[in-house]
């Protein structure tokens, strides 16, 4: 049953509720009527109705009248809040100041990216040598009118003479290739379009490696859509003669990468399934009769070349080592029973890299990043010394180089740049930004709390010094907890209002993560997927039970997987927190594998296809099958974009349109749906306008007045 043009019986928004009292939330009364349609899914034998299927299909005009229909009501409450303009006001403020990237060099030039302050994109500007003059090179902000085209990445030939740009539009993750003559910036033939999930690897100056997919018609993915193919493409010839190097239908991977070590001699292929495990494959390009050899054909373990001496290559992998070493090898003999460990597996998890002629460890030690330098031998040369307690990262050059530039940030520690010489091991300031807010004024705090089954989770807790713990403080709990990726300390302009207005940040690190191995990503996959609502649902409990704050002035945040990560805790315990805020969610469990991106993600979540006990067991956290009548739920501020090809928008509204029906406390559940937007804000502006409003939506709903508003009310 398709709805009809006529679907919604819209009515729009009525707020109850006078805005006399600013600490006094609004009701909403009425939402727009979603239409519902008999669509019903058998799992196992087991009936599952999917009534908003319609909303999957976002290209239609009946979305279009729902999305309207749902801003028109989510902006008439936020346009309420008589702070909100403040709050945007002060954002503009504290991210209006100069940052600086870490500088790099192409051939005759040293490029760097420079943000002036508010400008939606950096701008990537290049000068010849220390002393020459500063010219723009790319600008992403004249790419449109709106501002929401943005530059999605840069690749230089090795002589630096050509360079391909990518750019995405209105945040989607489709790109398009423009390929130029580095030197006068000239085109050098037509834009390649439809590139996604893909860097650029020049070979020489007449061609580079690209990998993209067959750019589906909608959403719904296909056996061509899913197979992930790295072609040769000869600059000046026509798309369609691109070699194929790599992929196929018959056995498709979802990801594959293509690149060179930095002499050129080989080519590195990686190829996965899922969003961890590779193969690994190597040609010689310097022998005429070489051919791609398989080096790993498995996906069970994670592979990454890091360089080559002649035909000894360096390896980063987890094979056998879950917190990662560096392995070497000869070409001629890649088999992995003749690797033989560089640097070995410690208890504090690695990330390498090269430069100069060195190996570089970077060392996350209780998510707290410590360096290490070794030759290329693995013999140690140095432990080096950071500014601080915090996040390092950039320890990377090419062989060539003698400096590398790398940066440093924490939480109240604005991101800054050092210039490191590789022979003496001595870091010098470089650059760093000043930012209208005084770091001695706050403080991070670094706890260790019990998860619902007895094991330890970090947390960090930043808030002013001096504060109260009297349950009363508004608290934003953010995390993410999956794909093993690691919440490091990190600067954010933006969050110095929360701080700055009595506001306390804590971000736990939870299972599911990379900070601790492959160990504690594992923990938090598949089937022990609730350990990591667990480990979220313990840091509210914490902080609750230190008196950081109370049920009423918690919120929890989260994005993409982290979106699941609220979803599934406001279902599971929706008298913890106030207010909830999933970012592009993971919502509708259940199906998430048939779109776009999401078949990726199986080695993470598992699918509802797999047995009937994975589903059983998906079905049960899936935040949109969790959801229960006559339920009091947070108040919530679901967010989504329409051009998010990552996680499609159809998540968020059919949770958003569930959740609507169901809630029967008096909290506002509302949906901010943004355009030309994707996985995350397509720009500066758009990204300011999001805090803006999340911001003002949580104080609204805690009842609170943030102390720097109130002169202005």
């Amino acid at each position: 049953m398709k709805p009809m043009s006529l679907f919604i019986a819209i009515v729009f928004v009525a707020i109850l509720a006078s805005c006399s009292n600013p600490s006094k939330p609004e009701v909403v009364s009425n939402y727009p009527v979603s239409a519902k349609v008999d669509t019903v899914d058998t799992y196992f034998g087991v009936e599952i109705a999917d009534p908003y299927r319609w909303m999957e299909n976002d290209t239609t005009q009946e979305v279009a009248d729902w999305v309207k229909a749902e801003n028109e009501v989510t902006f008439g409450f936020l346009d309420k809040i008589p702070y909100r303009a403040e709050i945007k006001k002060r954002l503009e403020a504290l991210n209006n100041y100069e940052k600086l990237g870490s500088p790099f060099k192409r051939g005759e030039y040293i490029y760097f990216y420079k943000n002036d302050g508010l400008q939606n994109h950096y701008v990537l500007y290049r000068k010849k040598g220390e002393q020459g003059a500063t010219e723009v090179f790319l600008d992403p902000n004249s790419f449109s009118k709106d501002g929401t085209t943005r530059l999605a990445g840069v690749s230089f030939s090795k002589d630096g003479s050509r360079a391909a740009y990518q750019i995405s539009k209105g945040g989607a993750d489709w790109t398009e290739a423009i390929i130029v003559n580095a030197i006068d910036k000239a085109p050098l033939e037509d834009t390649l379009r439809d590139i996604k999930f893909s860097g650029i690897a020049w070979r020489g100056n007449d061609g580079f490696y690209f990998s993209t997919y067959e750019k589906p018609k909608g959403s719904q993915l296909t056996a061509k859509t899913q197979s992930h193919k790295l072609y040769f493409h000869k600059v000046g010839t026509p798309r369609s003669q691109d070699l194929l190097i790599f992929g196929d239908d018959k056995n498709p991977r979802r990801y594959v990468g293509g690149g060179l070590t930095e002499d050129e001699r080989f080519l590195i292929v990686t190829a996965s399934t899922s969003t961890t495990g590779n193969e690994l494959y190597m040609q010689d390009l310097h022998d005429p009769k070489g051919k791609l050899i398989t080096v790993v054909n498995n996906f069970d373990n994670n592979h990454n070349v890091l360089d080559n001496e002649g035909s000894r290559i360096l390896v980063e992998t987890n094979l056998n080592a879950p917190n990662n070493k560096v392995v070497e090898f000869d070409f001629s003999k890649p088999g992995v029973e003749n690797w033989k460990d560089v640097i070995p597996e410690t208890e504090n998890v690695l990330s390498a890299s090269t430069g100069g002629t060195y190996l570089f460890a970077d060392y996350t030690v209780d998510v707290k990043t410590q360096v290490k330098q070794y030759d290329l031998k693995g013999k140690l040369v140095r432990d080096i010394e950071l500014p601080g307690i915090g996040s390092a990262a950039g320890f990377g050059a090419r062989n060539i180089e003698k400096e590398l530039y790398y940066s440093f940030t924490s939480f109240t520690y604005p991101t800054s740049i050092f210039k490191f010489d590789m022979a003496s091991g001595k870091s010098t300031l470089y650059n760093q930004p000043k930012v209208d807010f005084n770091p001695d004024d706050y403080e991070t705090r670094q706890v260790f709390y019990a998860s619902k089954d007895g094991t330890k989770i970090p947390m960090f807790i930043v808030h002013k010094k001096g504060i109260e713990l009297n349950g009363k403080n508004p608290t934003w709990l953010y995390a993410y907890g999956g794909f093993n990726v690691s919440l490091n300390p990190g600067f954010s302009p933006s969050r110095i209002l929360w701080l700055e207005n009595g506001g306390v940040f804590a971000q736990p690190n939870l299972r599911g993560g990379g900070e601790y191995g492959e160990r504690w990503h594992l923990a938090g996959t598949k089937m022990h997927k609730q350990n990591v609502f667990d480990d979220f649902i313990a840091a509210g409990e914490y902080l609750i039970s230190e008196k950081y704050t109370s049920h009423e002035y918690l919120a929890i945040s989260g994005g993409s997987n982290g979106g699941l990560l609220v979803g599934a805790t406001m279902t599971q315990r929706p008298d913890l927190a106030k207010v909830a805020l999933p970012a592009v969610g993971v919502m509708d469990m259940l199906r998430y594998h048939k779109f776009t991106s999401g078949a990726g993600w199986a080695y993470d979540y598992g699918t509802a296809d797999d047995s009937k006990e994975m589903f059983e067991y998906i079905k049960k956290y899936s935040p949109l099958h969790a959801l229960k009548r006559n339920t009091a739920y947070p108040a919530t501020l679901i967010t989504t974009a329409d051009h998010d090809d990552r996680v499609v928008p159809a998540h968020s509204f059919k949770f958003a349109a569930t959740l609507q029906e169901m809630n029967s406390g008096p909290n506002p559940v509302l949906i901010r749906i943004d355009t030309k937007s994707g996985h995350g804000a397509s720009n500066l502006s758009k990204a300011i306008e999001s805090t803006a409003d999340q911001y003002a939506f949580t104080w609204y709903n805690m009842g609170v007045v943030p102390p720097m508003m109130k002169k202005d009310m």
